[in-house]
């Protein structure tokens, strides 16, 4: 019998990485999952990927703590209103990046996700970026991705002593939001775990009027479904 390889997995605890997550689980690749409170307004995403983690059986789930709030810069780590009700097509439009743009979090999160790659063995990052349905951010597109993967394979030692190659993975970067909820569906995909808000309440309701809400309902009601979890108000 084959060995079963390993990969690492960014688990937010949101429905893209959640997908990305089974995606590699239907593979059969042993999963190292790793998550990061990094000092989020939405931290409740962090016990989503408790959960998720759990529900799923990961061989390991790292809960990475750093301070992105040190540096401010975004309304996800610091006192600035998230933006609420706009239009969906301004959210990626020449109107410029939006405020909740969190700087260098994807560069970050990877480098953080090579470490871990490394010491289990890993040849394989799996990441739930989205360069369709998204909020303009430049760490989700193809070429960031791209680059980051020539990146990790300058700087690993498997690469250097062994030539091993490793791949950052994005299996949802063409995908429109309707799609990786279909697609989530047919593996299995418990959403009611997931979490998405930016500014959710004190329950963990969520907001259903920031940007990542609305990206949310529009997939679902695109996908002919209804979303599961909790929300304050729905746009109708």
């Amino acid at each position: 019998m084959p060995e079963t390889r390993n990969a690492v997995v960014l688990l937010s605890g949101g429905l893209d990485s959640t997908t990305v997550l089974a995606i590699a689980r239907s593979e059969g690749l042993r999963i190292n999952a790793i998550t990061f409170s990094y000092g989020q307004r939405h931290s409740g995403e962090v016990e989503a990927a408790r959960r998720i983690a759990a529900a799923n059986r990961v061989a390991r789930h790292e809960i990475v703590r750093i301070d992105l709030r040190a540096f401010g810069g975004s309304a996800l780590t610091a006192d600035i209103a998230v933006p609420k009700n706009r239009e969906l097509g301004a959210a990626s439009d020449n109107s410029g990046i939006p405020i909740t743009y969190v700087p260098a979090r994807n560069t970050i999160f990877l480098s953080y996700a090579l470490g871990l790659a490394e010491v289990t063995g890993s040849d394989q990052i799996f990441i739930g970026v989205n360069a369709l349905d998204y909020s303009g951010y430049p760490d989700c597109r193809p070429g960031f991705i791209e680059a980051f993967q020539r990146l990790a394979n300058l700087a690993t030692r498997a690469s250097v002593e062994t030539g091993t190659r490793l791949r950052i993975r994005a299996p949802l970067i063409d995908l429109s939001k309707s799609e990786i909820i279909r697609l989530g569906g047919r593996l299995g995909v418990d959403f009611s775990l997931t979490t998405s808000c930016y500014d959710p309440a004190e329950d963990g309701s969520a907001c259903g009027e920031c940007d990542a809400c609305q990206l949310r309902l529009k997939g679902f009601a695109a996908a002919g479904l209804t979303d599961p979890i909790r929300y304050l108000r729905q746009p109708a």
